[in-house]
């Protein structure tokens, strides 16, 4: 049985990681980090943990934190992070990042988009913590950067094309939608009820999302050639789910190309990500509470456009569920175990 230790975990990515891990088979959660909650139980910040997580929060120093489990995820504030992961790597421990503070391989570009990065030397060597794309690299990693929500919706969607060159890059569209809890578990007007309620807008707009140069970053890597893209995100009035839908225009190979069985043979051993048949549509209600990633894709042949659309629950394959799926590559477990439970629904 290994030991686990969130730190962070009085967020919504800490109580999904706490959720998930109490139905892995292979791990005991040992310590669960929170400032603001140290000294009472998870299950009572939380109460759907009752009878399922025995865990006392705690606000500890990562030096005392290194004896208290073998394995950590840090779901920590973008700075937060870089300040921690350092001192528990020392101590020969894995860790699995949720922050953006690893995600970045270019330590200029990651300043220019947050802050001064004060662990730098740590860039080379983080995995991008997408398994679909870099399963071999996550088994051999000691920390693993987990992809942003976004950028994981996009990137299973758009990355077999690029790869092919089936789509003309400099074309890319991608206009996204995400629920609230996208945007943290501190209170702000923004995320009030009666600011999102009977709802539906943009924010972000013009190029300025934190997630954009995780994604030209993969994207860039999938196509061989730097990649530039317009990325505008909208905020649903639900609690959970992502749903994007990416433009492109198709080379002259892509318009002869069978799409779906492109799609179809790349994803065909994948456990998570469900290609739907012909004409189908994804939703987030049919990924809801879910590790999955619904994709499916049309083909306008009056502008010779294609449109692929994504779907995915923020929070899972988003952010929690992922995370999982990077623990148990790096730890020897079956990549499934603790995450294979059908969706939600309704």
């Amino acid at each position: 049985m290994m030991r686990v230790g969130i730190v962070g975990a009085s967020g919504y990515t800490g109580v999904e990681l706490a959720r998930i891990l109490a139905g892995h088979p292979d791990i005991h959660l040992t310590v669960a980090t929170s400032r603001q909650y140290a000294g009472m139980p998870l299950a009572e910040v939380f109460p759907n943990l009752r009878k399922r997580v025995d865990v006392i929060c705690e606000n500890l120093p990562p030096e005392e934190l290194v004896d208290r489990a073998d394995f950590f995820f840090t779901a920590v504030p973008h700075k937060t992070a870089m300040d921690i992961v350092p001192m528990l790597l020392a101590a020969g421990k894995k860790v699995v990042d949720l922050s953006a503070d690893f995600r970045i391989r270019d330590a200029s570009i990651y300043e220019a988009w947050y802050q001064e990065h004060t662990s730098p030397h740590l860039l080379s060597e983080a995995v991008y913590g997408l398994p679909e794309l870099y399963r071999a690299q996550v088994r051999k990693a000691r920390l693993t950067a987990n992809p942003g929500c976004y950028p994981t919706s996009v990137i299973l969607a758009t990355t077999p094309l690029l790869r092919a060159g089936l789509i003309d890059p400099s074309t890319l569209i991608i206009d996204s939608k995400s629920g609230t809890s996208g945007a943290g578990r501190s209170a702000s007007v923004g995320s009030l009820f009666c600011e999102v309620a009977d709802g539906f807008r943009p924010y972000k707009v013009g190029g300025s999302h934190r997630h954009i140069p995780e994604i030209e970053q993969e994207l860039s890597l999938a196509a061989g050639t730097p990649v530039t893209v317009s990325f505008t995100p909208h905020l649903l009035p639900v609690s959970r789910g992502i749903l994007s839908t990416i433009y492109a225009t198709l080379t002259d190979a892509g318009k002869a190309a069978d799409l779906h069985a492109l799609y179809a043979e790349t994803y065909r051993d994948e456990p998570f990500v469900r290609v739907l048949p012909a004409g189908a549509l994804p939703a987030t209600q049919h990924v809801r509470g879910s590790n999955c990633c619904d994709l499916s894709l049309i083909q306008d042949v009056r502008t010779s456009r294609l449109i692929v659309m994504s779907a995915i629950d923020n929070i899972v394959k988003g952010a929690s569920g992922q995370a999982v799926q990077n623990m148990n590559l790096m730890n020897g477990f079956p990549e499934t175990t603790g995450l294979m439970g059908a969706p939600f629904f309704p």
